[in-house]
């Protein structure tokens, strides 16, 4: 397929129009493409002008990027949630891709594609208002607003207790995940709320407060040392929290 028709239909299918997002602590070198620079959005490195393979993932990671190499092809897409590696438990998280990769991805005429807000922004293919639906929630309203866009949930489950929530949650992401329980065994009017990796936003947990919800369905909440937006949003919560602290599921 011709690069740019398939840019010009994310354009559209992900409204980039009415969307903002930040990335400058990223290495802005000269293999990172001139519109990225403007908007952290879109297209990261242009290395192709066809794609014949598509690869998707939440962070390119070492693993990921060594697995695209090893397959020797050319003429690819990668296209991920964010733009930078996670690395836990360094603070800052995020690092760079490698400039030594990024050659290697040119050479081979592997091309990046961004998008974060875009992507979890609610709609046809945001990562909450999916999940929400996964797990059989229906959705009610919206909150959490990010870059402009909402990107938090609120619904209704036909589940009765939070156990019986969080096996739905693990039923859905396939693995384990931690539950917090700082309320009651119950939920409330069976209402919840979900965000796919706010759990270390602390303003979170008030609002959530005020409007009588004791239960939250989120992402990480592993609590780091030193980095504070974990610690305040671990300390501040008052409700049931269900999370996963699988790193690659943010």
């Amino acid at each position: 397929m011709n690069a740019n028709e398939l840019y010009n239909l994310m354009e559209t299918d992900f409204h980039l129009s009415v969307c903002r997002d930040d990335w400058s602590n990223m290495d802005m070198n000269e293999l990172i493409a001139d519109q990225y620079r403007e908007r952290y959005m879109g297209l990261v490195t242009d290395n192709t002008d066809t794609i014949s393979y598509v690869y998707t993932a939440v962070f390119p990671s070492q693993d990921v990027l060594k697995k695209i190499l090893d397959d020797e092809r050319s003429g690819a897409l990668l296209f991920v949630h964010h733009p930078m590696q996670w690395v836990m438990p360094k603070i800052p998280v995020f690092d760079d891709i490698p400039k030594a990769s990024l050659r290697q991805l040119k050479e081979r005429k592997i091309s990046i594609y961004n998008l974060h807000v875009p992507l979890d922004a609610n709609g046809e293919f945001g990562t909450t208002f999916n999940f929400a639906k996964a797990v059989g929630i229906s959705m009610t309203d919206e909150f959490c607003e990010y870059y402009g866009v909402n990107v938090g949930v609120i619904g209704i489950t036909e589940c009765q207790t939070i156990s019986q929530l969080k096996q739905r949650f693990e039923s859905a992401v396939g693995h384990e995940v931690t539950l917090y329980p700082y309320g009651d065994e119950l939920i409330k009017d069976n209402k919840v709320a979900l965000v796919a990796g706010g759990g270390n936003d602390a303003a979170t947990y008030p609002f959530l407060r005020e409007c009588g919800i004791n239960t939250y369905m989120t992402g990480i909440m592993n609590m780091k040392t030193g980095y504070q937006p974990s610690i305040d949003g671990h300390n501040s919560a008052k409700e049931n929290r269900i999370t996963t602290n699988q790193q690659y599921l943010d």
